[in-house]
């Protein structure tokens, strides 16, 4: 083989072949007391490889890159390629479908990703609490580990709700009912709930100075994710202006139908080409 490409952190012995490797973040550096003892001793190692014995790095983001320099790695060897999506064409009947379902009220804010530290769920749920908005916030995903948030409980009408994992066809058509996206991460690499919920259409709140700002490209409201204050004022912004919430669909429709898994195909294909000896 000419290229072997390492996508997620496992690094294989060095052989004939050309390495590229892709690191997604870096946020186990500045937050370890975020992740498991032994996430952070096998983040770290697979680091040390890649600096060691990749001839290029893939990065999904300027975030991500910046990250990698201040670490200590060569920004020739660097290579930013973001992630890409799709937008899935909703029917009506699926929409009310997914809402019996789930027992989904008209409105309702969206959060969607695994709960951990970095994801920053108890300062989202104080917020949504401080908020002016009766509008309830719907959990998705694993319930992961060490985090301190009250998920809520499946079904019900709780005010907040955790749903756990759902299919992917499911989770298209809640980013295309969300009245609101809500993401306010603590440190991504690209953030790719973010991305799906913009191609839906989703007016979208995230973080300020972080890779999903990136993402999101001037077509999100953007918050202070340290500041429960900062969030609960765009939750309300958000419920209660739907001309602000159409002009934040329409501009987060434009901006991920310019991030395509064909660019993301093209320029890794470029990069193997770059190294295939």
């Amino acid at each position: 083989m000419d290229v072997v490409h390492a996508t997620g952190g496992v690094i294989p012995p060095r052989s004939g072949a050309s390495l590229v490797v892709t690191i997604h973040d870096l946020a186990f550096l500045h937050r370890p007391d975020q992740f498991t003892r032994r996430g952070v001793s096998f983040m770290t190692r697979a680091l040390e490889l890649a600096q060691r014995q990749a001839d290029l790095i893939i990065v999904p983001s300027e975030a991500t890159a910046e990250d990698c320099r201040g670490a200590g790695v060569e920004g020739r060897r660097l290579r930013v390629i973001p992630w890409g999506c799709a937008p899935v064409t909703i029917a009506e009947r699926d929409r009310l479908s997914v809402r019996a379902a789930y027992s989904l009220p008209e409105e309702f804010l969206l959060w969607v990703g695994t709960a951990e530290p970095r994801k920053n769920l108890p300062t989202l749920i104080e917020a949504h609490e401080r908020s002016q908005s009766d509008l309830p916030l719907i959990l998705v995903g694993p319930s992961g580990w060490g985090s301190d948030a009250n998920l809520g409980t499946p079904g019900g009408t709780e005010s907040i709700r955790h749903l756990g994992v759902v299919p992917d066809s499911v989770l298209s058509v809640l980013y295309d009912l969300a009245t609101g996206f809500i993401y306010p991460s603590l440190m991504e690499g690209f953030g790719m709930p973010v991305l799906e919920a913009m191609a839906q259409g989703a007016p979208v709140i995230t973080s300020r100075g972080s890779a999903t700002e990136e993402v999101a490209g001037g077509a999100a409201r953007l918050v202070d994710p340290l500041d429960s204050g900062s969030i609960a004022v765009a939750i309300d912004e958000i419920a209660g202006d739907a001309v602000l919430r159409d002009e934040l669909a329409q501009r987060a429709r434009t901006r991920a139908a310019s991030l395509t898994w064909e660019n993301t195909a093209n320029l890794t294909a470029a990069v193997y080409r770059e190294v295939a000896r």
